[in-house]
C-alpha cells in the first residue's frame, strides 16, 4: 500500500461520526434494503418511520 493511502487510512480511523451521520447512514440502509423489497418505498416513507420510531422510542 502506498505512503499516501496509509495515511488517509489511518487519518479516517481516528473519525467519529456524529449523530446525525449515524442517523442518516441508518436510514439510507433501510431504504436502500427495502427498496429492494419494493420498488414502491421512497425516502419519504423511511424519514416518516424514523421520525415515528424516533418518538416512541425518545417519549412524545
Amino acid at each position: 500500500m502506498n505512503a499516501e493511502l496509509e495515511k488517509l487510512i489511518e487519518k479516517a480511523r481516528s473519525i467519529v461520526p456524529t449523530e446525525d451521520h449515524l442517523e442518516k447512514q441508518r436510514r439510507s440502509f433501510a431504504y436502500g434494503s427495502a427498496k429492494i423489497e419494493n420498488s414502491d418505498i421512497t425516502r419519504e416513507m423511511i424519514d416518516q418511520a424514523a421520525m415515528r420510531l424516533r418518538q416512541e422510542t425518545h417519549g412524545k
